[in-house]
């Protein structure tokens, strides 16, 4: 008997395009779910992954790790995010910081991810969808919902939010910020009237681009862009004892500044990962929110482009393969 082939589009080598491919159809080990692929997020650390910033120690790889998939045998549909596995052994792991396991595997850079028709994934990292979202609307909450949760507990009770980026995460934590009564605050690049126009369309309270100033002083703020000029811009536009969380995983040099803009007790952190407490409870805010996600959607064959439309700026919300 011939054996099953599918598609997938692979990183083989930072700095070189994603290569669509042929390839055996995977098989699911003990412990493991085989998923059909039924949507794929696009998420910014991809791009990282592509450009190197982010290493991948052994390629090749199939990148993706928002990813929404029914579980064969059977119909059970399930969401896999970035944390792939753990060790469970560590001081992290048996102190509920998993995220934080030096032995941790990534969903889409240890593993193989969702940019294919089939993966697999460990079944205890794996999540089931909430009822009521399209396969690829869902996608999206798998991370940019998850990594924008985890920063805006880290805010605390923070009521002037700040968000500097206005993609797929910020437009999700928007949603969630309101349900909240919170104020946000939207931060674009310069000229970005599209993304300004789509937050305040979410109930933003302000949005302007992020060499500008907020009407108010902000309680918190979360640095979803890159760069790390905007922690510094951030920590100007914060009150005294207020946060900056810098939700990326990678993220330019941040340049000096005078410690008059920490004093007054500022903090600056990160946030790294997720951990599955992470996940099962944002899948249950979600739909009370309602978060409804807005995408735009891609084939297989086009994760390339997609990428490169994220880096451009070229939508606003998610983009989503839909292999």
């Amino acid at each position: 008997m011939a054996e099953e082939l599918t598609r997938a589009m692979v990183f083989e080598a930072a700095g070189r395009p994603l290569r669509l491919v042929e390839r055996p159809a995977p098989q699911a080990g003990p412990g493991q779910l085989l998923l059909k692929v039924r949507a794929c997020g696009v998420c910014r650390t991809d791009l990282h992954l592509l450009d190197g910033e982010v290493s991948i120690e052994h390629p090749p790889r199939i990148l993706g790790h928002q990813i929404v998939g029914i579980a064969e045998p059977g119909e059970r549909r399930i969401g896999v995010p970035w944390l792939g596995w753990t060790c469970g052994e560590c001081e992290y792991c048996r102190s509920e910081r998993e995220n934080l396991c030096p032995r941790a595997r990534f969903t889409g850079r240890d593993i193989d991810g969702g940019m294919a028709q089939y993966t697999v994934a460990d079944e205890r990292y794996c999540f089931a969808i909430p009822d009521g979202y399209p396969d690829a609307q869902a996608a999206p909450l798998l991370c940019a919902g998850l990594i924008g949760y985890r920063a805006l507990r880290m805010c605390g009770t923070a009521r002037r939010l700040g968000l500097y980026g206005f993609g797929a995460a910020a437009h999700i934590l928007t949603q969630v910020a309101q349900a909240q009564d919170r104020e946000v605050y939207a931060f674009t690049r310069e000229g970005d009237s599209a993304a300004q126009a789509f937050a305040r369309e979410l109930g933003a309270a302000w949005a302007g681009h992020s060499g500008q100033a907020p009407p108010h002083e902000l309680d918190a703020a979360i640095v979803f862009a890159p760069d790390g000029s905007l922690v510094v811009r951030a920590l100007q536009a914060i009150a005294p004892g207020g946060t900056v969380v810098c939700g990326g995983i990678h993220m330019s040099d941040i340049p000096s500044f005078p410690y008059s803009s920490l004093w007054e007790e500022r903090i600056v952190r990160s946030v790294a990962n997720l951990t599955r407490r992470d996940a099962e409870e944002f899948l249950a805010l979600a739909p009370r929110v309602p978060v409804r996600t807005h995408v735009s959607s891609y084939p297989l064959e086009a994760a390339g482009q997609a990428l490169e439309d994220l880096r451009a700026g070229r939508f606003t919300g998610a983009a989503v393969i839909v292999p």
